[in-house]
């Protein structure tokens, strides 16, 4: 799974449910369809505090070498 939202100023729509995806962004399953528009700038990541805390601390262990 992955959390991502729409490009700013672009209306995606899911596939299945037809529904346009949240500006907060949704977690959505790291499919080809999703994974296409993240390659082409359709959407892009959404940040969680987890995936931050996870940076940092490959951050710190790599410091820490």
């Amino acid at each position: 799974m992955m959390k991502i939202k729409p490009k700013s100023g672009l209306i995606i729509r899911d596939p299945d449910t037809l529904e346009m995806l949240a500006a907060k962004g949704e977690d959505k399953p790291r499919s080809s369809y999703w994974l296409k528009r993240l390659k082409d700038g359709d959407v892009e990541l959404v940040e969680t505090n987890q995936t931050t805390a996870s940076k940092e601390n490959t951050t710190k262990e790599k410091g820490a070498e």
